[in-house]
């Protein structure tokens, strides 16, 4: 097998320098040096089916270090591996299909995109050091669904500097992850010198072995020392590490210089790198051939999983608050939004396999914690490690499962890069910010998340390819808004995030009040002003509402829980009172407000004043002293409905 895998390397890495001079850009150096690594574990290791990317018994492989795609590529293409982003408009990926890399119709993207029909892979990668994250969560996934499949991931040595490769070590030896097979692609160089003397293949050995991992330090050129490597993975009680010593521009002399990195070659060196390669082969004597294609070996046997399509249908609100023992709570009228949050999920734990949950160790906090009692074996504990957490919860939902992701909301800014390279991947991640606002008080500026809205509301103006929003926010007012929501998060795809609050707040739906996509609830009928507010401080809103009510002043008050917005309801309404809208929130501009001026703008007959925090927020012994500080108190909400309606 061996002689035939080195025949196919040959091509392999001719077809990577090729493809990239087409395209006139790419990284023909780094995806040369994964040749023997990538074809012996597409050729030889892995059990998978070319012509079935999505069989759910298929090993998988993460390319961390995704500039080296072309090598993938063309090794796939090699295989008549099947493209296309769904199965009913697949086809086979030709090896003439590879002068398309990066053309804007091609499923070729520069780095890993599954989105736009390599459906081989499970996420985007390129934006370094997330790979191995999402390696674990495919491992938990299939550790969930019982299928003894196998995830391999390959970092490049550079890349391991990133503090989430770290991250996720950590976590493959805390949840005993010994599935995953991880790869580092030694090669010595990064993209502007060479790497670090701490990123060394001996140095990364060292370090890993103290971390726990088998190590084994190879020859990345060497076809029988690779097998041999990647056969004790998931064979043993501990995970496998390798460290495979390659050369950047392997076979190609013109590639090999650190100053190559991102640099195809020109059209009229292909001749002499095609003669490199052919004199490596003949040094080797290794007999090049295009007839004789290795095929892997069949994928294990799995279960079938249940479809996208299928929806989630929970407990009335009553009955889960009975279970989640907060039934008192309720019947006090006092009851934060992350607590239901909490409730939400266990009862979506209760109806559905699929629901899985990991948390920044603040689950009882997040009350996540009432899943993690209940579903031990679905919840995972990332510890203080957000941006592996939001990486492993995109291996989750590419396993199939239903992930959300909670910590503190200003915690989840930290992932931000992770949060987009789910949304590119189209991740169906649920993640769930508490403690948000400047509701929380007395924790203070460093514990407030308030850019949040504006960022997923941006995200929530793409479209996913298929007419729908890349991004939900859901930002419930009361403890039936935020069981409610969750439930649709549940049920959306691509990404949502849920945004919870830590003080109590009275309910103000019925507990069978719906819920809708891009809809709002209006709360309050009236005919000089139309409030808007979302969250915690819809119950701000009321209030201020209630007071300018006893003065005479009658307003509309909507509650916009969701993010895109329809506006169309709240214009209409606004039109009757003036055609003026107040919104009143606790982030920073670029939330409903924003959402709200820029429909405006194109009808023209509706003004938007906006109400957000514009001074930095600090510690305060109460909300209420903290939004008096931002101007966010009842008082200056009534003091600026008053002005605008003068």
């Amino acid at each position: 097998m061996s002689s035939a895998i080195e025949s196919r390397v040959i091509e392999a890495a001719k077809n990577a320098v090729r493809m990239t001079t087409a395209a006139g850009s790419g990284h023909p150096s780094s995806a040369t040096s994964l040749a023997h690594l990538v074809s012996t574990l597409m050729y030889q290791q892995m059990r998978w089916d070319p012509a079935d990317p999505w069989n759910p018994g298929n090993d998988r492989l993460v390319l961390s270090e995704g500039h080296a795609v072309p090598i993938v590529y063309a090794v796939y293409a090699d295989l008549n591996g099947v493209v296309g982003k769904s199965p009913a408009e697949k086809r086979s990926l030709k090896v003439e299909d590879l002068k398309t890399l990066r053309e804007i119709d091609s499923v070729l993207d520069g780095h890993p995109n599954p989105a736009e029909g390599f459906p081989f892979f499970d996420a985007a990668t390129g934006s370094l050091g997330q790979g191995l994250s999402v390696g674990a969560g495919l491992a938990l996934a299939a550790r969930c669904n019982k299928i003894d499949k196998r995830i391999y991931v390959i970092i490049g040595d550079g890349e391991s500097r990133e503090g989430q490769v770290w991250e996720a070590l950590d976590f493959i030896m805390d949840h005993k992850l010994t599935h995953v097979g991880t790869i580092f692609n030694c090669n010595g160089q990064g993209q502007a010198d060479y790497v670090s003397q701490q990123q060394s293949a001996e140095k990364l050995a060292a370090k890993l072995a103290a971390f726990g991992f088998q190590v084994e330090v190879i020859d990345g050129h060497n076809i029988e020392a690779i097998t041999a490597a990647l056969a004790k993975v998931g064979t043993g009680d501990k995970p496998v590490a390798i460290v495979a010593k390659t050369v950047k521009g392997w076979g190609v002399d013109s590639l090999k210089d650190k100053s190559n990195h991102g640099k195809p070659l020109a059209e009229k060196d292909l001749a002499a790198a095609e003669e490199s390669l052919d004199k490596v082969a003949r040094e080797l004597n290794i007999r090049v051939t295009s007839n004789e294609v290795p095929r892997p070996p069949q994928p294990v046997k799995a279960p079938a999983l249940p479809g996208p399509d299928k929806k989630i249908a929970i407990a009335p609100f009553a009955e889960a608050m009975e279970r989640a023992k907060l039934t008192e709570a309720v019947a006090k009228n006092k009851l934060s939004t992350r607590r239901a949050y909490g409730a939400a999920l266990l009862a979506l734990g209760h109806a559905d396999e699929r629901i899985v949950a990991v948390d920044g160790d603040v689950s009882n906090s997040t009350f996540a914690n009432m899943f993690a009692k209940a579903f031990p074996d679905r919840f995972f504990e990332c510890k203080i490690a957000e941006q592996n957490m939001v990486s492993v919860a995109a291996g989750l939902a590419a396993g199939g499962m239903i992930p959300f992701a909670s910590s503190f909301a200003k915690f989840l800014a930290r992932a931000y890069d992770q949060i987009e390279m789910a949304a590119i991947t189209r991740a169906n991640v649920n993640l769930v910010g508490s403690h948000s606002g400047v509701s929380l008080g007395a924790d203070g500026p460093s514990q407030m998340s308030l850019p949040d809205m504006a960022y997923f509301r941006a995200y929530g103006s793409v479209d996913d390819g298929f007419g729908r929003p890349i991004a939900h926010l859901f930002h419930p007012a009361d403890a039936v808004a935020a069981y409610r929501l969750t439930e649709l998060a549940a049920n959306t795809a691509n990404l949502c995030y849920v945004r919870t609050h830590r003080p109590d707040v009275a309910l103000l739906y019925p507990q069978d009040a719906t819920f809708r996509l891009g809809g709002s609830a209006q709360l309050m009928e009236g005919d000089a002003l139309t409030l808007v507010s979302s969250g915690y401080m819809v119950t701000e809103t009321l209030k201020a509402a209630r007071e300018l009510e006893k003065a005479g002043v009658k307003c509309n008050v909507f509650d916009a829980y969701c993010l895109p917005l329809d506006t169309a309801p709240i214009l209409a309404a606004a039109k009757k009172t003036g055609g003026v809208i107040l919104t009143v929130e606790d982030n920073l501009v670029g939330g409903v407000g924003s959402a709200l001026a820029e429909a405006a703008a194109l009808t023209g007959d509706v003004r938007v004043h906006m109400m957000t925090v514009a001074r930095m927020p600090k510690s305060g012994k109460s909300a209420a002293d903290v939004l008096a500080l931002c101007g966010l108190s009842t008082a200056d909400i009534v003091n600026k409905a008053k002005l605008l309606v003068k």
